[in-house]
């Protein structure tokens, strides 16, 4: 098979994994190692890094073909789909030819498990440590690690990759034990926890007051980016409660970048354990909302999705955003004067991201906020006005009935449906 033949099917066969992005990396010079590529500036994955600057990732599969029979994989043992597999050389081969035209600026490289994870991670990691040590490239490499892979070869991948991430597949044990048997959460959490102290260690070992009088050279780098996880939604009942926390837990246990959310997309010949139906798009959108609240925002997992015994289902609202949904089952907390509030008072605020409140904070030292210095924020005024009071500004009864609040702040059915297309 030719290899743009098997660049088709292997870079189609990526595509489901969300986990891919680069935020977070440090820049690698090829000025100063003296090799090629960069992972700074401009640059068939498109990924932000936290200054905005979009970065071009290579995006393939090693192979599709795998041992294991995960029931929501499209390219499980018993899929009927054309099948494919790179040699490590021409992975090398791809990712400078695309380089040198400009095409990418790193590589984003999964793969299925052949013979065994051992095996698999030997070949990943090869393809990384070709890149940096035979050509010295100096660009964004990113692996998928294999769970059941050796603390060696985990060891080996993270002192060429700039990220590592290892897939939790499913929110709960149940889930995972149901559909992916060959899968364990315990051992997807002990290569989670092989990468944190690893991570950590080299972290320790760079900083400046670690080296010594006589060498101080900086350890070298391992997993510079962190590590990262994705989530597929809507495959299993589990419902969004469990999902974030789970996310809060890896968050909190393994330092995780991120975490992603895919939703489940039906695949060819499936199982009967899987839904017929994909999840709704906005579901996706609205656990990435609550996802930041938590990360940002100081917000508890009982607050954003409550279950039946503080008046929830579980799941979280799709006509409207996760902060704005707490806000109006608790109209008793608002409203909050924007001039005298604690800084995590008017977090919980809808419409205030973190940026506009530190310009708030920082604003009010020098006199008292009416309506226009928002509107000079590009503050959305027609969510946040409801829920503040200014020095010209008061909701009045407005919270008295949060029913037709939300009425007049949800989305229209039209905007809606423009989101789902």
């Amino acid at each position: 098979m030719s290899v743009t033949r098997k660049l088709a099917i292997l870079a189609d066969a990526a595509k489901y994994d969300a986990s891919c992005a680069s935020s977070g990396g440090e820049r690698r010079d090829s000025r100063r190692t003296g090799g090629i590529g960069s992972a700074g500036g401009m640059g068939i994955c498109h990924s932000y890094t936290p200054d905005g600057r979009c970065v071009s990732l290579l995006k393939i599969l090693l192979t599709n073909f795998c041992i294991y029979d995960c029931a929501y994989c499209v390219n499980r043992v018993s899929s009927n789909v054309r099948r494919a597999r790179f040699a490590t050389d021409e992975v090398v081969r791809l990712t400078l030819d695309f380089y040198k035209r400009n095409y990418i600026e790193g590589l984003f490289l999964s793969s299925g498990i052949i013979r065994s994870g051992d095996y698999t991670m030997e070949q990943m990691v090869e393809v990384a440590r070709s890149l940096r040590e035979d050509h010295r490239f100096a660009g964004y490499i990113h692996l998928k690690t294999i769970p059941e892979a050796s603390p060696d070869l985990l060891a080996a991948a993270g002192r060429h990759a700039d990220r590592l991430s290892i897939n939790v597949e499913l929110p709960t044990a149940a889930g995972l034990a149901k559909l992916a048997p060959e899968k364990t959460m315990p051992g997807i959490h002990a290569a989670m926890g092989e990468l944190r102290w690893r991570i950590d260690e080299n972290r320790e070992a760079r900083k400046p007051q670690a080296a010594t009088a006589k060498r101080r050279a900086k350890a070298p780098r391992f997993a510079p980016a962190g590590q990262s996880t994705q989530m597929i939604v809507g495959a299993d009942d589990a419902d969004d409660r469990s999902i974030l926390h789970t996310s809060h837990g890896l968050y909190n246990d393994y330092r995780m970048r991120r975490v992603y959310y895919s939703g489940f997309s039906p695949i060819p010949d499936a199982s009967t354990k899987l839904p017929i139906k994909p999840p709704p798009l906005l579901r996706e959108h609205r656990l990435y909302q609550a996802d930041w609240l938590l990360r940002f925002y100081d917000f508890k997992v009982e607050e954003i999705a409550p279950d039946t015994a503080q008046g929830g289902s579980g799941m979280l609202d799709l006509d409207i955003d996760p902060k704005l949904a707490w806000a109006l089952r608790h109209p008793q907390q608002f409203p909050v004067d924007l001039n005298t509030a604690p800084r995590e008072t008017l977090l919980r605020v809808p419409g205030l991201g973190t940026r506009n409140v530190d310009r708030i904070v920082l604003a009010r030292r020098h006199g008292k906020l009416r309506i226009a210095d928002l509107a000079r924020l590009r503050a959305p005024l027609q969510k946040m006005l409801p829920f503040v009071q200014l020095l010209d500004h008061h909701p009045r009864k407005r919270l008295d009935d949060p029913g037709v609040l939300r009425a007049q702040l949800a989305p229209k059915p039209r905007q809606q449906d423009l989101f789902a297309a």
